[in-house]
C-alpha cells in the first residue's frame, strides 16, 4: 500500500503550531496499527489520507494517485475509504438506507449500493437492526454502522479513526476478526492510543508523537522496544512506554 506522505506540513489557524511537521512517511502494504498520544495528530494524518483536509505543503500519494489534483480526486476517493472518529449519521433512515447512501455517494449504482450494504451490515454483525433508524440504535450500534459504511464501496485501502471506541468486548474481537479476514484483500490503517488495539490482526506499528513518526517497524521489532525487566504479558504496554519516553 504505497500511502506517501512526503514533506507535509498542516496546522489549524494561520497562526498555530503545525499539528504534522514536513513529516515524511511512507506506510506499508498490509495492515498497519497507528499509535499515539492524544493530541499526536493521528485523526489529522488520517483526514489527509482521506483528502478530507488538504496540506498547507508537502504531497500525499496513493500510489500513482495525488488527491489534492482535482482531476484524480474522484478516483482517489473510490480506492480510499474513511472512518473518522465522529462519523457523522443521517439519523432519520434505516442501518441500510444510510449505509447504501454512502455507497451511493462513492459512486455505486443505487442497486449496487443497496446491495451491498446488506453485506456490510452483516460483517459487522448488525443484521437484526438493518431496518431499524439509526436515531434508535445505541452507541457502539452506530459505531459498527459507521464500520460498514467504510466498508460498503469495496476500496483498496481503509483509514479507521479509533474505530474500537464504544465497542464492548465481543464487539471489539469481531473487529479484529474482521480485519484479518481482510488479509490480501484490503490495506487497513487504524489508529488508537490503546495498546490493547495492538493484535495479531496487524504487520506494522507506527508510532506518531508530536506530530512525529517516533517508530515504524514490524509488531516483533516494536516488542523488542520493552524493558527487559518488564512482568510477562506487558512487553508491549512497556515497548510503547520506552518509545513515549525516548520522544520526549
Amino acid at each position: 500500500m504505497p500511502l506517501h506522505y512526503q514533506s507535509c506540513t498542516f496546522r489549524y489557524g494561520s497562526r498555530s503550531r503545525p499539528i504534522l511537521d514536513r513529516l515524511d512517511l511512507a506506510f506499508s502494504p498490509g495492515h498497519t496499527v497507528l499509535l499515539g498520544p492524544n493530541g499526536a495528530g493521528k485523526s489529522t494524518l488520517l483526514s489527509l489520507g482521506a483528502s478530507a483536509l488538504i496540506s498547507h505543503s508537502g504531497r500525499i500519494r496513493y500510489g500513482d494517485l495525488d488527491p489534492a489534483n482535482r482531476k484524480q480526486t474522484r478516483e482517489y476517493r473510490n480506492k480510499v475509504s474513511w472512518l473518522p472518529q465522529h462519523p457523522g449519521f443521517l439519523p432519520g433512515l434505516t442501518c441500510r438506507e444510510h449505509v447504501a447512501y454512502v455507497g451511493w455517494l462513492k459512486g455505486m449504482r443505487e442497486r449496487d449500493a443497496w446491495h451491498a450494504a446488506l453485506g456490510a451490515i452483516e460483517r459487522v454483525g448488525l443484521i437484526e437492526k438493518i431496518d431499524s433508524k439509526i436515531k434508535t440504535l445505541s452507541g457502539g450500534q452506530q459505531q459498527r454502522v459507521a464500520i460498514a459504511q467504510a466498508l460498503v464501496h469495496d476500496a483498496e485501502l481503509l483509514l479507521l479513526d479509533e474505530p474500537t471506541v464504544g465497542l464492548d468486548p465481543h464487539q471489539r474481537r469481531r473487529l479484529l476478526d474482521l480485519l484479518v479476514s481482510l488479509r490480501g484483500k484490503v490495506h487497513v490503517i487504524v489508529s488508537t492510543h490503546d495498546i490493547g488495539d495492538l493484535d495479531d490482526a496487524f504487520d506494522e506499528v507506527v508510532v506518531l508523537e508530536s506530530g512525529r513518526s517516533r517508530f515504524r517497524g514490524t509488531v516483533k521489532e516494536f516488542a523488542d522496544h520493552a524493558a527487559p525487566d518488564c512482568a510477562p504479558g506487558r512487553r508491549l504496554e512497556s515497548a510503547y512506554a520506552s518509545l513515549l519516553e525516548a520522544a520526549e
